[in-house]
């Protein structure tokens, strides 16, 4: 099973900076969601990054489109 969250290292990676400070700066720019622990580090969960960037399928399904039966008219 992968973390829950990502890691500090994969943190540095998808910001591009090592302050925390900095770090929460960028999610907001980027309009990622997540989470101040009380250590003041940030958790941020993986599958939420993955869904937003395009990486992984949304969770949230399309509602199914509804048509009408066409053929009923030619009855």
């Amino acid at each position: 099973m992968s973390n829950l969250v990502l890691t500090p290292e994969e943190l540095i990676q998808l910001t591009g900076h090592r302050r925390s400070d900095a770090q929460c700066r960028e999610l907001q720019h980027m309009r990622l969601e997540f989470r101040i622990r009380r250590d003041g580090t940030i958790a941020i969960l993986r599958t939420h990054v993955e869904q937003e960037l395009g990486m992984k399928e949304s969770t949230h399904k399309k509602p199914k489109q509804i048509e009408p039966n066409w053929d009923a008219l030619n009855s």
